[in-house]
């Protein structure tokens, strides 16, 4: 059998075959929804895993494995019918309902396009070639090799410019992303760093977080902007707000007041974007590369294409640029596309999508947290225990949610985490 006929070993069937493509939370809540009523439901990932992406970055600082915030799909989809292929989508062709991937072509009736986000550089070459980006488990992994490499070449530097060098870590954005990294980041310094490295003195390291905007966190209150700004100033971090990075070269990283600052280890978090699909029209997509979608996540100039989470854009009234890329977006468009893609079977009404803001929260550091909810604001250790406990409660897996637990309790308990790991890829050279 050839490699560009294996998709076709899914089943014929007399159902409707919705394809997914995407196994994050919007695309794994549809096809769960989905798989006990009359479809054949497809899913493709180019990873074999659901990835709980808003706890990356405690695997970037080795607080966390990858396999603690990740769930292999073939396990979530024991026994329920749902066919899952390894596959990267490459096109989509729409006059013969069909996509084309890396492994080979697939009919679909209904196809419902839940690829997410990559990470934004704004096209800025040397800076996407230089910086650490983290929106997978490798490049979270890739951060903390290179973090940890770079304190142990800071040991072997003679001269305090150098020493400093390694040791400064630069964090380029102020949404929940970049906050929670420098929180992270200064508790090791604070904790961690001294006991694993006392031969370095730490009042070297500088961690240094820089947002274009004029505020931290800017998609939650300026009351929990403030309190997170107060939070890490308190943690030691230097906190640049209004300020823009004009260029990084892998060793000194430039503002835009021609300052600069000797930096080995830069990580980018200032925005995400959405990658183009072949065969889609031009005229579908919207800022970021966001796909233009209706009330219902039918992509604009199609009857049978849908899309959901970061890489849909619905634009209303009460969202004029859009909802905004979270969790719950996702989750929620999955809840009302199930329905109304059953409705559309039974030949019924559309019910249109209404978005119900759950609020938002970040964490800081150690009972340092800020939490948005739709009825109060909170800060410190009850904001703190409030997203330890939503975060906890969204992973998937007992497993999974009892190793984020142990992992935890044990930091908490000894102000440590074990996880502090060098692990190198071995050339064949």
């Amino acid at each position: 059998m050839s490699v560009q006929n294996y998709l076709l070993n899914i089943p014929e069937t007399t159902d409707k075959r919705v394809v997914i493509v995407g196994g994050g939370f919007g695309g794994l809540k549809l096809a769960l929804k989905l798989h006990t009523k009359k479809f054949q439901v497809v899913l493709l990932d180019k990873n074999n895993y659901h990835l709980f992406q808003p706890l990356l970055y405690q695997v970037a600082m080795s607080a966390l494995e990858p396999s603690a915030i990740s769930f292999p799909l073939r396990k979530v989809f024991q026994k329920t019918g749902i066919h899952y292929r390894m596959a990267r989508l490459e096109a989509v062709d729409p006059e013969k309902n069909e996509v084309l991937t890396d492994i080979g072509q697939l009919k679909y009736d209904y196809l419902i396009l839940a690829t997410g986000a990559k990470t934004n550089f704004f096209n800025q070459e040397k800076i996407e070639k230089f910086t650490l980006q983290m929106k997978s488990a490798p490049d979270a992994l890739y951060i903390r090799n290179q973090t940890l490499l770079n304190f142990e070449k800071a040991l072997n530097k003679s001269h305090k410019k150098d020493v400093k060098s390694y040791l400064n870590v630069a964090i380029i954005g102020g949404g929940p992303t970049g906050v929670e990294l420098a929180g992270a980041m200064a508790e090791m310094k604070r904790y961690v760093l001294p006991k694993d490295y006392p031969e370095l003195d730490m009042s070297n390291m500088k961690i240094m977080l820089y947002e274009a905007s004029p505020r931290l966190l800017a998609g939650m209150s300026e009351t929990s902007s403030r309190v997170a700004n107060e939070y890490l100033q308190k943690l030691g971090v230097e906190v640049h707000t209004g300020t823009a990075v004009k260029d990084y070269d892998g060793r000194t990283l430039t503002l835009p007041d021609g300052v600069t600052v000797d930096v080995k280890t830069v990580i980018w978090a200032a925005g995400i974007t959405s990658a183009r699909i072949d065969g889609i029209a031009e005229t579908s997509y919207g800022r970021n590369n966001r796909l233009l979608v209706n009330a219902f996540n039918q992509v604009e100039g199609y009857q049978n294409i849908f899309a959901l989470g970061d890489n849909s854009i619905m634009i209303d009234s009460t969202h004029p640029i859009g909802h905004p890329q979270v969790a719950q977006v996702a989750l929620q468009q999955a809840h009302y596309l199930a329905n109304n893609l059953i409705k559309i079977n039974q030949n019924k009404p559309l019910k249109p999508f209404h978005y119900i803001d759950k609020g938002s929260m970040a964490t800081v550091g150690r009972h340092l947290a800020v939490a948005d909810l739709p009825f109060a604001k909170f800060k410190g250790y009850f904001a703190w225990l409030l997203w330890s406990v939503v975060h906890l409660l969204s992973i998937v897996g007992v497993k999974n949610k009892l190793f984020v637990l142990l992992n935890w309790s044990w930091k908490y308990i000894t102000y440590d985490q074990s996880l502090r790991l060098l692990v190198k890829h071995k050339s064949k050279n």
